[in-house]
């Protein structure tokens, strides 16, 4: 609506509309009809720059399409779906001028995984760019400048160029250090996110709510040496795949394993198609002490002499779902180097987990020093949080157990397209994701079900902002 009625203030326009339009590669424009006033000539560029001067960046439209006629129902209301497909501006590459506008691009390129490059003039979010990609983008630009970019400016200015004008000021004006490798003291403490994992896993040893598992099927001749090796090479990579978390006056530390300690016997193990089910089951369920064990377990199930699986289970405390990729990624790389009797030439890590968890300590200082970050936040996660109820009631056809089964099951539903297209509009005309829009709708159905407005909901995020 406020886009709508900027448009229509023009002189040259006495209707315009604006939706969310989805274009063939997946991304989601403002787009924008207009109706000249009284046979006036509209001019597309001179709208936008004057949509420009009142508008935020993310509410001026992409495309602009001037109408013969506005489309109706019979009852004369605006007939959405007959409007024409948008008439988009093909844009022009304009090379990026200066390093912040290279500095940019380039990241825009590598985060988006664009085959082409990225000019001046592209739109992040018209290339495909999201709510959670733009973290990534603001960290890896504070971190280029030296100084804190919020997300928000990507929303702001999510052109390359306008976004490289917003960097320029920034430069130099200080963030937090950069995460690089760092002396290692005698005890190595734990990440916050390990803290946590470490004290529920010796809360219960046996649980397997934070194992992560999963499981490959191999067909073929499988070098069964090559691939020992190759678990091997992987372990001595990573590690965080070797690390033991003991207590030091009831407090984790972590130790790190020479990797010959952490190896897993690769000897195949004979396993029936019938069986196989089961023996996934119970290798995926088994609990980790992670004080006394590493938190990493592989076993190959040979079914016959061109049929394998691999299973494999890491604990949280090590990895998370983002990890699984570039774990099976090094893997197969290091098999198929030794299948061929050479060593893998994998580029060396510049950090490890535990430059991490040290960085972090750092960064965020101690909780008990009142001028430090840690204690910042924790004052005002206190505040936000207080009052909180324990749970809220919601109506349930089964009692709460008096102790946690750790079952659960998935709903799933459909969103028309219709109802899919209007989120997408609500999402733009606010300047906030879909997420934003859908979590919103999350939140207010659980106030209407508990008869309650003081609702937290928790959103599994990856913090991952440092490259």
């Amino acid at each position: 609506g406020e886009i709508d009625a900027v448009l229509a203030a023009h002189e040259t326009v006495d209707f315009a509309v604006t939706i969310g339009h989805r274009l063939d590669s997946g991304a989601t424009i403002l787009a924008a009809y207009v109706h000249a006033a009284g046979g006036a000539v509209v001019d597309t560029a001179e709208l936008t720059a004057f949509a420009e001067r009142s508008l935020p960046a993310h509410m001026v439209p992409t495309a602009i399409t001037v109408l013969d006629h506005i489309p109706l129902t019979p009852v004369g209301k605006l007939d959405r779906r007959a409007l024409p497909a948008p008439r988009l501006q093909a844009k022009e590459f304009r090379a990026p001028d200066g390093l912040f506008e290279q500095l940019v691009a380039d990241v825009f390129a590598e985060l988006l995984g664009s085959a082409e490059p990225v000019g001046a003039d592209d739109d992040f979010f018209e290339l495909g760019g999201n709510s959670l990609i733009a973290t990534q983008v603001a960290a890896r630009l504070g971190a280029a400048i030296g100084a804190r970019v919020p997300a928000r400016v990507v929303f702001e200015a999510p052109t390359v160029a306008a976004l490289a004008t917003r960097l320029e000021p920034l430069k130099g004006a200080g963030g937090r250090r950069p995460l690089t490798s760092m002396p290692r003291p005698e005890h190595i403490p734990l990440s916050l996110a390990q803290q946590r994992m470490w004290f529920l896993n010796q809360f219960d040893t046996a649980s397997a709510a934070n194992n992560i598992p999963f499981a490959i099927r191999l067909t073929g001749a499988l070098d069964v040496a090559a691939l020992q090796a190759a678990v091997a090479d992987v372990i001595e990579r990573h590690e965080t795949l070797r690390t033991v978390y003991p207590a030091v006056d009831g407090t984790g530390y972590q130790v790190i394993l020479p990797a010959a300690q952490a190896i897993p016997d690769m000897t195949p193990q004979q396993v029936t198609t019938s069986e196989l089910p089961g023996w996934l089951a119970a290798f995926a369920l088994g609990g980790f002490d992670v004080a006394a064990e590493v938190p990493l377990r592989i076993a190959l199930g040979q079914l016959d002499a061109a049929e394998y699986v691999l299973a494999v289970v890491v604990h949280h405390i090590a990895a998370d779902g983002s990890s699984v990729g570039p774990l099976v990624r090094d893997l197969m790389l290091s098999y198929v180097a030794r299948s061929s009797g050479v060593a893998p030439e994998l580029p060396p890590l510049p950090v490890q987990y535990a430059d991490y968890a040290l960085w972090q300590r750092d960064v965020l200082g101690d909780e008990g020093d009142p001028d430090s970050v840690a204690a910042a936040q924790i004052a005002y996660w206190r505040a936000t949080l207080a009052g909180l109820p324990d749970r809220i009631d919601l109506p349930a056809d089964r009692p709460r157990p008096a102790v946690a089964s750790g079952r659960g099951a998935v709903f799933t539903f459909e969103i028309d397209g219709r109802i899919r297209t209007r989120l997408e509009e609500l999402a733009q005309e606010a300047g906030a994701s879909l997420f934003m829009v859908v979590h919103s709708a999350f939140a207010a159905l659980l106030a209407r079900l508990s008869g309650t407005t003081d609702i937290t909901i928790g959103t599994p995020v990856a913090g991952r902002g440092e490259a």
